[in-house]
């Protein structure tokens, strides 16, 4: 196995073999190193930013109250059976009472919900209607996200990069038989 790898990494002293292709033996070890070295500094970094952004939020959330109200229609879509978390939110027509004015508008409600169904509304100080409020669980989740999404666009880099080495090598791996095509190529064809 030792044997294979090492062969594999340009180590096995073949004369035919170029700076080019041990440098390209050595691309995807590389890069899977690199890979695990800025694995910890993206995920601190993106875990960081995002909690920056999800207190941000939830401060400007403080602020927020809710009232009853009731959806003058049906909101499309099914809710999940055995109430899983994937229902999803869609903004239908409803009326609520806010500091003893009557209101009406669009509000977020759940998928499936039924004309005449109670609905929190959730408003800021100025009266306009918002989704709910971050929930700390959210929170972890868009955390979790962010930093998913940071080492996937790591890797996506990463693998660029591989691919625009390898062209690059490619073209220099040519140039090299080219060149050596050009100087045996001759003697060839003098012995015929």
């Amino acid at each position: 196995m030792w044997r294979r790898l090492t062969r594999r990494l340009g180590h096995d002293d073949n004369p035919l073999r170029r700076r080019v292709d041990i440098v390209e033996a050595w691309l995807l070890p590389v890069a899977i190193v690199v890979f695990l070295a800025l694995c910890l500094l993206v995920i601190s970094v993106t875990g960081s930013w995002m909690h920056t952004a999800n207190a941000s939020e939830m401060r400007g959330q403080a602020n927020w109250h809710h009232v009853q109200g009731t959806l003058l229609q049906a909101v499309p879509g099914p809710e999940q059976a055995g109430h899983t978390s994937n229902t999803w939110i869609s903004w239908a027509p409803a009326t609520w009472t806010d500091n003893g004015v009557q209101h009406k508008g669009n509000v977020p409600a759940l998928g499936g919900s039924k004309a005449g169904n109670r609905v929190p509304v959730w408003l800021d100080s100025t009266g306009k209607v918002h989704m709910p409020p971050l929930t700390p669980g959210q929170a972890g989740s868009r955390v979790l996200e962010a930093r998913i999404a940071g080492l996937a666009v790591l890797a996506v880099l990463l693998a660029i990069m591989i691919v625009l080495v390898r062209r690059i090598l490619d073209r220099r791996r040519l140039a090299g038989w080219e060149s050596a095509w050009l100087q045996v190529g001759p003697t060839w064809s003098r012995h015929r």
